[in-house]
């Protein structure tokens, strides 16, 4: 798979078939979209291109709005899509100035010029261009003398991706992880650098790596323990992952904080990626240090109970 960043350099596609989204998660019903592009390229003898966009367009548009949380980077998306044999990724760089050229614009000079689509597949209901002017039926309008195909992605479609993406934010924000790798088709996962913590996993026998997510627009699941396998250095690890507040300590910040399975290397100020298992149980406060370590110890326990099994 190829990908593009640039959209003054890209290359002559072949009989390109596009479609153009968020593809958030790059979930179950984002591949079947996938595999209809994939399907018309081969028709045609041509290339799937998808065209997604950073910053997300809503950060963009209403860079007040705090509450939108992501399933993946951007990085993690191209990673994802690259599993689905998409030939080429153009991820756009997103601006006020890009959402506010005119629609017939945004066909002749970005759509065309940058494509040549010989197919665009699109939501019937995709608005684009200056104040959403834009639709399906102005590409249809256009698409003789600009020379495409058209193919309108179905409402049933649509309102599967939607519900698919919503039900996976609830069930990773309520801990439930398995529902959410289910409508994923894949496992969820977080990145991030291994910063200094508190320590108290050393005290209690469990030394963890404390997690620092960059993008604090990325989900992070819900309080709770988790079984995890733990990606470094292109090995994978089992790991047991705390998300909370550490409340038999008082703590007053959200920690991520993961014992990696045996292993013990300092690895400070590097990057691992959690990729989430299962769930265990809720955060909770004990009334002792021996009480906790019993707890750990048996999330221990069921972590590799876990693990050996996936």
């Amino acid at each position: 798979m190829r990908v593009f960043r640039d959209l003054e350099h890209l290359p002559a596609f072949k009989n390109a078939v596009v479609t153009i989204g968020t593809f958030d998660g790059v979930h179950k019903g984002h591949q079947k979209l996938i595999s209809r592009i994939n399907e018309l390229a081969a028709q045609y003898d041509g290339e799937s291109i998808i065209v997604t966009f950073h910053p997300h367009p809503r950060l963009v548009i209403n860079p007040e709005d705090t509450s939108l949380k992501l399933l993946n980077t951007t990085e993690e998306k191209v990673a994802l899509l690259s599993r689905y044999r998409v030939d080429n990724v153009v991820v756009v760089p997103f601006s006020r100035d890009f959402s506010e050229q005119l629609a017939e614009t945004y066909i002749s000079d970005f759509l065309v010029q940058s494509f040549h689509p010989s197919y665009i597949v699109i939501g019937y209901d995709h608005r684009f261009g200056k104040d959403r002017f834009g639709d399906f039926s102005l590409l249809d309008k256009c698409k003789e003398q600009y020379g495409y195909g058209l193919e309108a992605i179905t409402k049933e479609m649509l309102d599967d991706i939607a519900i698919s993406s919503t039900k996976i934010r609830q069930s990773l924000q309520n801990g439930d992880v398995s529902i959410a790798n289910e409508l994923l088709g894949h496992n969820y996962t977080v990145s991030g650098i291994v910063v200094k913590g508190f320590q108290n996993g050393r005290k209690l026998g469990y030394p963890t790596a404390n997690l620092q997510v960059a993008d604090t627009n990325k989900l992070i699941p819900g309080t709770g323990i988790y079984a995890v396998k733990v990606h470094y250095a292109d090995q994978v690890y089992g790991g047991m992952l705390s998300i909370g507040f550490n409340p038999t300590f008082e703590g007053k910040e959200q920690t991520i904080e993961v014992n990696i399975l045996d292993f013990n290397k300092d690895i400070y100020g590097e990057t691992i990626t959690l990729e989430f298992i299962q769930f265990i149980r809720h955060e909770k406060k004990f009334d002792s240090l021996e009480q906790l370590i019993h707890a750990i110890d048996n999330d221990k326990l069921e972590t590799e109970r876990i693990l050996s099994e996936k």
